[in-house]
């Protein structure tokens, strides 16, 4: 199933079947305990993000070709950080480059692959990981590198968390539609030219390790979001630096899942 969540024509929140027109078939129940059709359609107004997470967990440094053009070695364990829920926005959200970049740009994209929780996962083995996954899609890791690097005494969170830095969307794919999430091609384009061209086979951590690792004495609530890092091709990483600036559209593509696309604007 491939859902979508969205505003109709009288302001209401509802969830769908994804739809190439302006017209969505409702689903009905609840996303985490089952969603049915319901054969009624409702107008799409505005496209939300997916689903709005109750935590979101982030793993950096999780792509081999990516640890290498950062200068690191891959980790011997997944680099864990998290971001506020408060940073979600959909497909079509600007994404609001921060007042508070007073050190001159540094402003990066980072495609990614989100992993969605659907049932409580505690101490969860590898071989039952995938059991506990609702579904998966697009992510943005934007992410304010002096910011990251330099002004959050150490810790990513502050340089990963400002508003609109975790854009989602435009589809939640269910997990039955997906049962290889090792072998997506995933991609960034920005204005029209790819910048971030791979595939996730080069994860350090897949998957099943990361909902292994994280859920070790620690409870994943349904609606935790994953995002579960990203491939070689940033922008702080290339001579010169690209990073985004207002007037930009950055795209997120996932084989399978779909186009995430998203205005940059002064905020």
């Amino acid at each position: 199933m491939r859902i979508i969540r969205f505003i109709d024509d009288a302001g209401s929140e509802r969830c769908g079947l994804e739809s190439d027109s302006d017209q969505a078939e409702l689903l009905v129940g609840d996303l985490y305990q089952g969603l049915e059709p319901s054969g009624e359609k409702a107008t799409i107004k505005k496209t939300l993000a997916p689903l709005s997470p109750t935590n979101i967990f982030c793993i950096g440094l999780n792509y081999r070709e990516h640890a290498a053009e950062s200068g690191m070695e891959p980790p011997e364990q997944p680099v864990v950080f998290a971001k506020p829920t408060s940073a979600v926005c959909g497909p079509g959200d600007a994404i609001k480059l921060p007042a508070c970049q007073n050190h001159g740009p540094e402003t990066d994209y980072e495609c990614e692959l989100a992993v969605v929780i659907g049932k409580p996962a505690r101490n969860v083995s590898q071989a039952d990981a995938l059991e506990y996954v609702l579904g998966y899609t697009c992510a943005n890791d934007v992410s304010a590198r002096k910011w990251q690097l330099n002004g959050g005494g150490g810790q990513w969170i502050r340089g990963k968390g400002f508003d609109t830095f975790c854009p989602l969307g435009p589809v939640l794919v269910t997990a039955d539609e997906i049962p290889d999430p090792q072998s997506l091609g995933i991609r960034t384009i920005l204005n029209g030219e790819i910048m971030q061209d791979h595939t996730t086979d080069d994860m350090i951590f897949t998957v099943v390790e990361l909902i292994e690792f994280l859920s070790q004495d620690t409870t994943l609530l349904p609606g935790t979001v994953i995002l579960t890092g990203t491939p070689q091709g940033v922008g702080f990483a290339r001579k010169p630096p690209v990073w985004l600036k207002a007037g930009d559209e950055v795209t997120i593509e996932l084989d399978q899942i779909g186009r995430l696309t998203n205005p940059v604007v002064d905020a």
